[in-house]
């Protein structure tokens, strides 16, 4: 016997799969899956085909550059469906879409709302050094991550975890929530529980330019800054003699790590490449030139024709704070 109730999917990164995953394998009537255009993909960090899987469950695929267009919007109210499930969709749901199913849409954020409020919360978490984050269940609402909360899910971040890890871990947390809350959700049963306003302003998003690799920080703080935002994201950079360099990996720092100027190339073996930072320095394990594929720092760095003592170019203030998220933006160049 199934479960009587009728689910539209919308979803297109990496955390919506095991979602879709979890609703498929459920006895829910999953009418149809609309995602992002395969065009698309290269602007969409993160991005996930969801159309293979969905086909291999007889589920028609819809592509929607703009789900809330209105031949889209009624495409979704011609499937009565009584819930709208949603992960992984950087565009709000606009009233009329909010409006159709009876049983509401369920969405998911990577954080422990109200914390963390705002876009890329995982990448944001990584980078400010955090040791958990989350995934929460909520109601989508006209505003943004403002819904009542139906369940949440710690999740916590290793040391060398990067940002695909742990979304990785939030799509797990996704998926299982969806598994034990469905039924309820279908049957207008889920308990709910109102948001607080929370106490902090929403995470702004980030921009390929505010990789941008400051220095002279903290050893732990850089390598917290390069596994945030390394594949499939832009990636942190810098650059060393007019060369935009990607930086993709980098060892957790220990305690004793030798002493350098920052940004100096100190040292470069099949370990890596050495580069000095505040306190220490980062052994630096994968990289490459703009728009290359990652590779092993030292292989790279023997074709760059740099020895020790090349030193990446310092950031100004300004543009440190503004790609830590305060300040104004600065001027960007076009090397960036």
């Amino acid at each position: 016997m199934r479960t009587p109730g009728r689910v539209v999917f919308i979803g297109a990164v990496h955390e919506a799969a095991p979602a879709l995953s979890a609703l498929l394998e459920s006895d829910a009537e999953v009418d149809a899956v609309f995602t992002l255009p395969a065009a698309r993909a290269g602007s969409s960090s993160g991005f996930v085909d969801l159309a293979p899987l969905a086909q291999r469950h007889r589920v028609p695929v819809i592509h929607a550059e703009d789900i809330n267009a209105p031949s889209i919007v009624a495409h979704i109210q011609r499937l009565h469906p009584d819930l709208v499930v949603v992960v992984g969709w950087t565009r709000l749901l606009g009233k009329q879409l909010l409006s159709i199913p009876p049983r509401g849409c369920i969405g998911f954020h990577a954080s422990l709302l109200p914390r963390h409020r705002g876009r890329a919360p995982v990448n944001w978490a990584i980078l400010r050094g955090e040791t958990r984050t989350g995934n929460t269940m909520f109601m989508l609402t006209p505003e943004a991550d403002m819904g009542d909360i139906v369940d949440q899910r710690v999740v916590g971040i290793e040391d060398d975890d990067t940002c695909a890890d742990v979304y990785a871990k939030v799509g797990a947390a996704g998926a299982e929530m969806l598994r034990t809350h469905l039924t309820a959700l279908l049957a207008g049963a889920a308990i709910r529980m109102p948001q607080t306003a929370g106490d902090a302003e929403p995470l702004r998003k980030r921009t390929p330019a505010m990789g941008i690799t400051a220095w002279d920080r903290p050893a732990r703080d850089v390598h917290n800054w390069i596994r945030a935002l390394t594949l499939p994201y832009p990636g942190a950079f810098s650059h060393v003699r007019e060369r935009k360099v990607m930086l993709w990996c980098s060892a957790v720092p220990g305690p004793d790590e030798p002493a350098g100027v920052p940004g100096s190339i100190m040292s470069c073996d099949a370990q890596g490449m050495r580069v000095g930072t505040r306190d220490g320095s980062l052994l630096v394990t994968a990289v490459s030139d703009a728009g290359a594929s990652p590779q092993p720092a030292h292989r790279w760095f023997e074709h760059a024709g740099l020895a020790p003592g090349a030193a990446f170019d310092p950031v100004d203030e300004l543009t440190a704070r503004w790609a830590l998220g305060a300040g104004p933006a600065p001027v960007i160049s076009s090397r960036w």
